[in-house]
């Protein structure tokens, strides 16, 4: 038992912390591909609210969401800290538009904590878990239910290789 409490208090979860509408959020890094800044993208029709376009990554084509339109939260301007983090969801590579990505952290396990209760319902089901950290609060995501899996097959289609 007492080696249990030991192994689950040493173990951590690596994360990419990142700022979006004065938040701090969270996601862990293994889903991240890379972090570039804000280029060019085009802009596709007939897509929804959220998506921004698409971009050319190195001859693939990928697809870039806005998160903060895909959490109803109010968007801001970019600037030269924002970023664009490229992640797997669900097998789709794409691109997520965050306001700055501050930093690499490794955090305790025992140091997340569930979403609280009264969070719950479909539209919070990207909500994975409260990081505490000090004072510091960093909201988890899980990137395999930021979208719907009819989303995940439509950006699914605008991933094009190119040649």
């Amino acid at each position: 038992m007492a080696n249990e409490e030991k192994e689950a208090g040493s173990r951590e979860e690596q994360l990419v912390v990142f700022q979006l509408a004065e938040q701090t959020y969270g996601i862990g890094i293994a889903s991240v591909y890379e972090i570039i800044r804000m280029e060019t993208i085009t802009r596709v029709p007939r897509t929804p609210d959220f998506v921004e376009g698409v971009i050319n990554l190195r001859g693939k084509i990928i697809p870039v969401i806005d998160l903060c339109k895909r959490f109803n939260l109010e968007v801001s301007e970019r600037t030269g800290a924002s970023r664009i983090i490229i992640v797997d969801v669900g097998g789709n590579t794409i691109g997520m538009i965050v306001d700055a990505v501050s930093e690499v952290l490794r955090v305790p396990a025992d140091s997340i904590e569930p979403p609280p209760p009264m969070i719950h319902g479909i539209s919070a089901a990207y909500l994975r878990g409260i990081a505490i950290l000090d004072s510091r609060l960093i909201i988890l995501l899980n990137l395999d239910k930021i979208l719907y899996e009819q989303e995940k097959s439509e950006l699914n289609g605008f991933v094009l290789e190119t040649a």
